[in-house]
């Protein structure tokens, strides 16, 4: 009897352990402040390094994030190099197929940034060079919107590569989440002269209904840990304290 006492008391002891040694792999594109970078440190930082850290706090799992271009990312999670994407990536139709979705954990509109005053409609920008990220939501929706219409789309493996672009004038202007258009170009001293100009663009068709977690295709386990961690961050004011952090609004949105 004692034997088997102790043996139980192991057991429960290595199911302990086991637990506190789980590690959630998260990749990460570190292009996109405020959302991701690398800081001077070298250690990544940023809204979603912050939200990954606090949903591993609540899941009781040790955070380690995973670099990645953001073209890589979907590739690599299927290749098993991380878990999850927690990168600003909106839930789409076309991205579902590949990858699952949790709840969403934001959900802010896309923006054109170009010199104050340019006109955003088919004819203005006829012939116009518009830079964009490659793979991303805004790349899909400005060649189906423009392109088509005589705009050139030119893609970039990186964000900030774009307004080192629009400032010399190899492109006229930049589409682009609207957080990362103000954090990382119109709130520094280059946007002189510069603005978002033409309206916010949201349109679930290509945007979705905000951004998500994404996943290997049916591990509903993951998505349903992630969704209670999202609520329980959302609930015990971790998620707020996080987006005042990086944001004087709202971003999770309606």
């Amino acid at each position: 009897m004692k034997k088997a006492l102790i043996t139980s008391a192991g057991l429960a002891l290595l199911a302990s352990l086991s637990a506190q040694a789980e590690t959630l792999r998260i990749g990460v594109d570190l292009n996109s402040p405020p959302f991701s970078k690398q800081g001077a440190d070298g250690k990544p930082q940023g809204f979603d390094i912050d939200i990954a850290n606090s949903l591993c706090a609540a899941m009781k799992v040790t955070c380690q994030i995973v670099p990645q271009d953001w073209d890589g990312l979907i590739p690599a999670l299927n290749a098993n190099k991380f878990d999850a994407i927690i990168s600003s990536m909106q839930i789409t139709p076309e991205r579902q197929k590949a990858v699952d979705f949790s709840h969403k954990y934001y959900n802010i509109a896309s923006r054109m940034v170009a010199k104050d005053g340019t006109k955003v409609d088919a004819a203005s920008l006829k012939g116009k060079k518009i830079g964009v990220l490659r793979a991303s939501t805004q790349e899909k929706f400005a060649k189906d919107n423009w392109g088509k219409n005589g705009a050139s789309i030119v893609s970039y493996a990186k964000s900030p590569e774009s307004f080192l672009d629009l400032k010399s004038g190899r492109v006229d202007a930049v589409f682009v989440d609207s957080a990362v258009g103000e954090q990382e170009f119109l709130k520094t001293a280059q946007a002189k002269g510069y603005a978002f100009v033409g309206p916010n663009y949201s349109d679930v068709k290509y945007f979705g209904p905000g951004c998500g977690i994404a996943v290997k295709k049916g591990n509903k386990a993951l998505v349903e840990r992630l969704n209670k961690a999202i609520d329980q961050i959302r609930k015990d004011g971790a998620y707020k304290k996080v987006q005042d952090k990086y944001f004087s609004f709202d971003i999770y949105g309606g």
